[in-house]
């Protein structure tokens, strides 16, 4: 596995998610608080963006803007249908202002 860096810290605000592209990688990085979060953008129902989507802080999930699937920001797990497969989840790690990922 290796270790990429992803984005600055300063990029995403408290309480949303970026997409990022990256070494092939297309990634929903998420913040909530000093919490970080990553797992895979497109989700598992209809390709739309999980990063367009909605933070739930205090849930830790993360809504397809496209329609409505919730998955679990911890386990990538769906909660809500029409998604029934989860999304990859990575580790997550601050260095300094820099955001690195685990793939």
């Amino acid at each position: 596995m290796a270790e990429i860096v992803v984005c600055k810290v300063g990029d995403v605000a408290p309480g949303s998610a970026i997409r990022v592209d990256k070494d092939g990688c297309r990634l929903a990085v998420v913040r909530i608080g000093d919490d970080w979060y990553a797992l895979d953008d497109r989700c598992s129902h209809a390709e739309a963006s999980l990063a367009e989507g909605e933070v739930w802080a205090d849930e830790c999930e993360i809504e397809c803007p496209k329609h409505g699937s919730a998955f679990s920001l911890k386990t990538g797990e769906p909660l809500t249908l029409p998604a029934t497969q989860p999304q990859n989840i990575y580790s997550v790690r601050i260095d300094g202002d820099n955001v690195l990922v685990r793939i």
